[in-house]
């Protein structure tokens, strides 16, 4: 089994969406794919963690370099069950799904409002 380590290329996520969202289309592309995104984010964050190579996730999972390539690849592979629970062994974690609900999503980015506010004005800001 291969157990290369390697040295993660440096990536500043926050720069380069700010980058890229100056692009005409780029926003509205990158939010249609937004779970495929965070999966990508989160298979790629793991393996840094593990200090993994795809190769050595490859031989870990009993597949190809292109293969992990795919898995991680955001919005041009839906990967299987399987697949991500191999996936997850091999970079030593465990896979841990959540259906989240949208209006807990929509309450939560509510903005705040003043208690000691009149009736009337609290309604007005939540609309």
């Amino acid at each position: 089994m291969t157990d290369l380590k390697y040295d993660p290329v440096p990536h500043n996520q926050k720069a380069f969406l700010e980058k890229a969202s100056k692009r005409r289309g780029f926003r509205e592309a990158y939010d249609a794919l937004e779970v495929e995104y965070a999966l990508a984010h989160e298979m790629l964050s793991a393996r840094s963690r593990a200090g993994l190579t795809q190769e050595a996730v490859a031989d870990r999972m009993g597949t190809t370099k292109s293969a992990v390539s795919r898995l991680e690849g955001a919005g041009k592979h839906a990967p299987s069950m399987t697949s991500l629970k191999k996936y997850a062994d091999a970079v030593g974690c465990t896979l841990k799904i959540e259906f989240i609900s949208r209006t807990a999503k929509r309450r939560t980015a509510a903005p705040a409002v003043k208690r000691d506010a009149p009736k009337a004005a609290r309604r007005s800001t939540l609309r």
